[in-house]
């Protein structure tokens, strides 16, 4: 099988990457994989066929080495036809306990590197008049849940800023698609992954409930990475993808609920909010 179209990955040497990374290449397509170990990517993805699979090390707060990575996608295959800005990780914990340096830590990775690889491509795809960025949230950065308020804030703050550019791109003919998962069962709340600060402080007790209910639920989230992998490449195909898609039931039920309780709230606020307003 030959696929035409170039794929460039972010966060590929494990979890919902790897597993794209994966898919992609059984079905014919080439990829432009990144990670902080360009080694051990490629002993991961278990792949030695160079023409279809470039694995690169790139330093994501280092805006030279994603340039380079875009140049040497480009250099190996010509083009650039749709990017998955999947590289990211979650934070647990009060935003009083959790340091200042770990707060801007995680939105260096999970929001400014995922502008960053943006701008990097977006002069590629300006210049085809085509592609498609696909951005990684969570449902979390819509409806989130006691002691991810910094995770949260990181996956809206990439929502919204999804939302807009798809309305700055539009007219070169490029999309733009906000994926929201909720659990699946990749590394995601594993030890390694997850930076975890265990609260000290007396009372939080709705934080310390949920803390402990979702890390009791790591290897056994309802999410199939594999499934994700295959609806990923369905929406590379589809001319019109959404905007925003909601990964998994859990994802549509708390996205749902959340819309609901937003409509009737607006409603009731609706005289306070428009006397607002100079008459």
């Amino acid at each position: 099988m030959n696929n035409s179209k170039v794929w460039y990955i972010t966060g590929s040497s494990q979890g919902l990457g790897l597993t794209l990374v994966k898919k992609l290449l059984e079905n014919g397509y080439r990829v432009a994989a990144t990670s902080r170990n360009a080694q051990a990517l490629k002993e991961a993805a278990g792949v030695i066929d160079t023409k279809r699979f470039l694995p690169l090390a790139v330093d994501l707060n280092n805006v030279d080495s994603i340039d380079k990575s875009i140049q040497q996608t480009l250099a190996a295959f010509g083009r650039i036809d749709v990017v998955v800005n999947n590289a990211g990780y979650g934070m647990a914990g009060t935003v009083e306990e959790i340091t200042e340096q770990k707060i801007r830590n995680i939105f260096d990775v999970n929001v400014m590197a995922a502008i960053d690889v943006v701008k990097s491509v977006l002069p590629v795809m300006r210049k085809q008049r085509s592609g498609y960025i696909i951005n990684i949230g969570s449902v979390a950065g819509f409806a989130g849940a006691p002691g991810w308020s910094v995770y949260s804030a990181t996956k809206a703050a990439l929502a919204a800023f999804t939302e807009v550019l798809s309305l700055d791109v539009k007219e070169f003919g490029i999309r733009v698609t906000v994926v929201e998962p909720s659990g699946f069962r990749t590394g995601f709340l594993t030890k390694d992954s997850l930076a975890y600060t265990e609260s000290k402080i007396a009372g939080y007790q709705a934080v310390k409930e949920t803390q402990k209910h979702y890390l009791a639920g790591d290897g056994k989230q309802p999410g199939d990475p594999e499934k994700a992998a295959e609806i990923f490449i369905e929406l590379a195909k589809n001319e019109q993808p959404p905007l925003h898609l909601y990964l998994g039931e859990d994802a549509y039920n708390r996205a749902s609920g959340k819309l609901a309780a937003m409509t009737s709230e607006l409603e009731k606020w609706k005289l306070t909010s428009i006397s607002a307003d100079y008459k």
